[in-house]
């Protein structure tokens, strides 16, 4: 039992951290443990569904706060700023895409930023990275 909330634990640490700060290999822990076969994959998927959007929505937070001290989008460097031109033009939906490598986090970023209503922001969010991780979950299982 212990063994199984490591496992379930690690991969929604895993999942946390791959959506915010760092690249992160959440998708293949992910393959791993449902190749294994030790848990249900509803609860896999759904620990690193919770864990990735929670990241997401930290990055959401952290453009928050820097809308405040940096208002002029000018200022971003230009990953984020293409991000943000898209968020601009799609809106909240955009946020259906935040699964994606290298800019996903950036929407993330760019919603808070650009204070997008929450509630549809972090739903976009959650039904872009199940539809990710249940992905993943139905070719390895």
């Amino acid at each position: 039992m212990q063994e199984a909330w490591f496992e379930i634990g690690g991969l929604f640490v895993s999942a946390f951290v791959s959506a915010t700060i760092a690249p992160g290999g959440s998708e293949a822990v992910l393959a791993y443990l449902i190749a294994e076969g030790r848990h249900p994959a509803l609860t896999l998927v759904g620990a690193a569904t919770l864990g990735n959007t929670l990241g997401a929505m930290t990055t959401w937070g952290l453009g928050m706060l820097a809308a405040k001290r940096y208002p002029a989008a000018s200022l971003l460097p230009e990953k984020s700023q293409k991000a943000l031109d898209v968020v601009t033009r799609r809106g909240v939906w955009a946020l259906l895409f935040s699964w994606l490598p290298v800019i996903g986090d950036a929407l993330c970023f760019a919603g808070g930023w650009l204070k997008l209503p929450l509630l549809t922001g972090t739903l976009a969010i959650l039904l872009g990275k199940l539809g990710r991780y249940g992905a993943i979950a139905w070719v390895f299982g």
